[in-house]
């Protein structure tokens, strides 16, 4: 029986993690992030998808891709997640797929124009601020509420 599969996403900028601004979001690179959901979801026993792009239309596709295919979508849309349309209509795409939604900031802590999320109406699970832990925390809320997890 196979493993089931985690969409792990991630928004513009944050393939400069580690040399953007390391007082809000840290010294972790995102190759660091992928290698700590890898280490999640072998723990669990979850595969993970981790993909990262710059381009709205290439995570709108990735998600349109996923319908149908995957247990779960963490994402951590960046700046896509004020602005999307796009990514919240295909998120919705996904039915009753579980979604956690992602910052390593606490994007309701900073300017007002990161305070709204198109993203949080359609995510069960939010992880603000965590840094680098939250995409974990993401795995983790996706597996518990796949069975994977008993916290009883």
């Amino acid at each position: 029986m196979s493993s089931p599969l985690i969409l792990v996403l991630s928004g513009p900028n944050l393939n400069m993690l580690g040399v953007r601004e390391p007082e809000i979001y840290g010294h972790t690179t995102l190759p660091d992030i992928e290698t700590m959901c890898r280490e999640a979801g072998e723990r669990l026993g979850i595969a993970i998808d981790f993909r990262q792009s710059n381009h709205e239309g290439v995570l709108v596709d990735w998600i349109q891709e996923a319908r149908g295919k995957v247990a779960g979508v963490v994402i951590n849309a960046g700046a896509y997640t004020h602005t999307s349309l796009a990514i919240h209509d295909a998120l919705k795409l996904l039915d009753d797929t579980p979604i956690a939604e992602v910052h390593i900031s606490n994007p309701k802590e900073r300017e007002p124009f990161r305070h709204f999320s198109y993203i949080e109406p359609l995510a069960f699970a939010h992880f603000l601020g965590h840094g680098a832990r939250g995409y974990i925390m993401g795995i983790e809320a996706i597996a518990e509420r796949l069975g994977k997890i008993d916290r009883g």
